[in-house]
């Protein structure tokens, strides 16, 4: 079914969260990079959280493009797995981070907070320190 059609299965109510997670780790999503010379993935923070802003193809990241008015640039983004997004770069925040999916798609984005079975345990917020081996 894939990343889109497991985001849209749980937005109808039909879909099961563990295969959801399971697509958004194997799905390969493409994360812009800032511009300017750090160059880091774009992100925003919200409540407290860093949410990375990811893609499943080059259509959504344009019509994130579009909704920031800035649809005429150029977007460089990197191509990654959702694994690799919050099993490595999530770590490395420092803070509570997570992974914000299509997020100009009124009816097809998808957060996936820090909690517990989507982010390392050490990065959840939803474990007591004492909890994490």
């Amino acid at each position: 079914m894939g990343l889109t059609g497991e985001i849209s299965a749980i937005r109808d109510g039909r879909g099961d969260p563990a295969r959801l997670v399971g697509e958004f780790r194997r799905a390969v999503l493409l994360v812009p990079v800032e511009d300017g010379p750090d160059g880091g993935l774009m992100s925003a923070v919200r409540g407290g959280i860093r949410w990375f802003y990811a893609f499943t193809d080059e259509e959504a990241l344009a019509r994130f493009a579009a909704a920031r008015g800035a649809s005429g640039r150029e977007w460089e983004y990197l191509a990654v797995l959702g694994a690799r997004l919050v099993d490595a770069v999530v770590p490395e925040v420092g803070a509570p981070a997570g992974v914000a999916v299509n997020v100009a798609d009124e009816d097809g984005s998808m957060f996936f907070p820090p909690v517990k079975g989507i982010v390392p345990d050490a990065c959840a917020v939803d474990i007591d320190a004492g909890e994490v081996a």
